[in-house]
């Protein structure tokens, strides 16, 4: 199946912003929809953006405004772009289709921390 290699997060004060970045490795934009998923301690994994084929998005309401999701089909990588990051966005973040149900493999995903 298709590998997915999240990458571009790290250490951030609030208000900060990062880019992060998914790599697939087949093109695979066309076929499903693509999310970002987060896990943060304590916490269950959540959906917080997601792009279709047509490229139309929708966001948790906890990032609304504040997160973009966005893709580059010749390079098979999905992008999230975060500002005004908060502590509680800490988390690690993992990109998979959506439904998560139709992937049961997850990567190493990307630690994303913002420090108050």
């Amino acid at each position: 199946q298709v590998q997915l290699v999240e990458s571009g997060g790290g250490l951030v004060q609030a208000g900060g912003s990062l880019r992060l970045s998914c790599a697939a490795s087949g093109s695979i934009f066309s076929i499903y929809i693509m999310g970002w998923y987060r896990q943060a301690p304590g916490k269950q994994r959540e959906l917080v953006a997601r792009i279709t084929t047509g490229g139309s998005t929708n966001y948790a309401d906890s990032v609304k405004g504040r997160f973009t999701i966005s893709r580059d089909n010749a390079k098979n990588t999905v992008y999230l772009q975060m500002n005004s990051l908060k502590p509680e966005d800490t988390a690690v973040y993992y990109c998979n289709v959506v439904p998560e149900r139709l992937r049961s493999s997850w990567g190493q995903g990307t630690q994303v921390t913002v420090s108050s």
